[in-house]
């Protein structure tokens, strides 16, 4: 009897502290904001200090919290109050993103936007964890020093104020990933509360096995499987193409720049930089080489190396020599003293101009922007000779 009673006492007390919120008041309100301008600037500032700060600051996983006690014990009344609060700070931080986005008008935004808009299966796995944890703060006063570590791991505003900036640009494609990014946290925080409370407590396990409404929680947080894991997978494959490329362009360097029989002597023929365009078939390597003798390479070295490369890969390249010619210079010499003709013929050294990048029509394709002529070596017998 006493214990039921410690229990209904202990429900009731959490109750009212999660009434309290998923109050509408000023004090989110304010926090709200101040968290969405906070986010929004440093989004726009590319700043991830600041987008940080802002997550510190951001009031909602309070009602998201409360949101997911309520769905618990199936307290309508309380679960309306959250998210109706929660939906005040969604749909107030889009828009005030939408017009500092709208009033920036930056032509491209930075990493810390683009890094929002591709949510995958780890994002959801960060949502889980970081909802038990918010919960547990909850039950546990002694652990609420986690809650602002909490906020940090899963943000619920800053997603949201991408969203309001790719809106306001009409980047359609990347503010739906923003916002799928935005529903990963928020169902990833109400399903890991959900699963901390049953877990946590016997009284609350029993309710969870009966609740109709954290069943839908977990029928929408699967239904998130599918666009995640694609992204995921997505990912993990391009992280396996992106290490076989750089292992494959180290080889092919540490050959050019290591190995003596490529392009002869080393004292002639110093490699300087080697590139490799992937997204042309065959792939490009680029070499950047300084050569004391301008007839080095000669066509026959280019074409051999290509060939030696060729053989120790599972595909073919072409390979294009770019030679920069070495400076040769006098030995140095003591300034002018100031006699007559030194005045007379000496001026003043020019201050040096400001570079001005060429477009890509002053670009000749043969030629590569460092200066120097290019050798473009495609098979050998389909080129002509170039004098050796």
């Amino acid at each position: 009897m006493d214990s039921e009673s410690d229990s209904s006492r202990m429900l009731q007390r959490l109750h009212r502290s999660h009434m309290r919120d998923a109050a509408l008041d000023e004090v989110f309100i304010v926090l709200s904001v101040g968290a969405s301008l906070i986010a929004t600037l440093g989004l726009l500032a590319n700043s991830a200090a600041v987008v940080i700060g802002a997550m510190v600051v951001a009031p909602w996983i309070m009602p998201l919290r409360a949101a997911a006690f309520a769905i618990l014990l199936g307290e309508i009344q309380l679960l309306g109050r959250s998210l109706r609060t929660l939906m005040v700070g969604v749909v107030s931080t889009t828009l005030l993103s939408l017009v500092l986005g709208s009033l920036a008008d930056l032509p491209r935004f930075g990493t810390e936007v683009l890094t929002r808009t591709t949510p995958n299966l780890l994002d959801l796995g960060i949502a889980l964890v970081a909802g038990g944890l918010a919960t547990y703060a909850k039950l546990r006063s002694d652990a609420v020093s986690s809650l602002a570590g909490t906020a940090i791991a899963v943000a619920l505003v800053p997603p949201v104020c991408v969203m309001g900036l790719l809106l306001s640009q009409q980047q359609w494609n990347d503010a739906a990933g923003a916002g799928l990014l935005f529903a990963t946290n928020l169902l990833g925080i109400l399903t890991g509360g959900l699963v901390l409370m049953a877990w946590k407590d016997p009284e609350f396990r029993q309710v969870f096995r009966r609740s109709h409404l954290s069943a839908a929680s977990f029928t929408l947080t699967g239904l998130l499987l599918l666009p995640l894991g694609s992204s995921f997978f997505n990912l993990l494959d391009r992280a396996r193409k992106d290490s076989t490329r750089d292992l494959l362009q180290e080889t092919i360097e540490s050959f050019l720049t290591r190995e003596t029989l490529t392009f002869g002597d080393r004292e002639s023929v110093d490699v300087e930089r080697v590139d490799i365009a992937w997204n042309q078939d065959p792939p490009i390597i680029r070499v950047i080489v300084r050569v004391s003798d301008p007839a080095l390479p000669s066509f026959k070295q280019v074409s051999a190396v290509q060939e030696a490369i060729n053989r120790r890969q599972d595909i073919n390249f072409r390979l294009v020599v770019q030679r920069t010619a070495v400076d040769v210079v006098g030995p140095e010499v003591a300034p002018n003293p100031a006699t007559p003709a030194a005045e007379q013929l000496l001026m003043p050294a020019p201050e040096p101009e400001q570079a001005i990048e060429p477009t890509e029509s002053d670009v000749d394709p043969a030629k590569d922007n460092l200066g120097g002529d290019a050798l473009p070596l495609g098979r050998p017998e389909t080129q002509q000779k170039a004098p050796s």
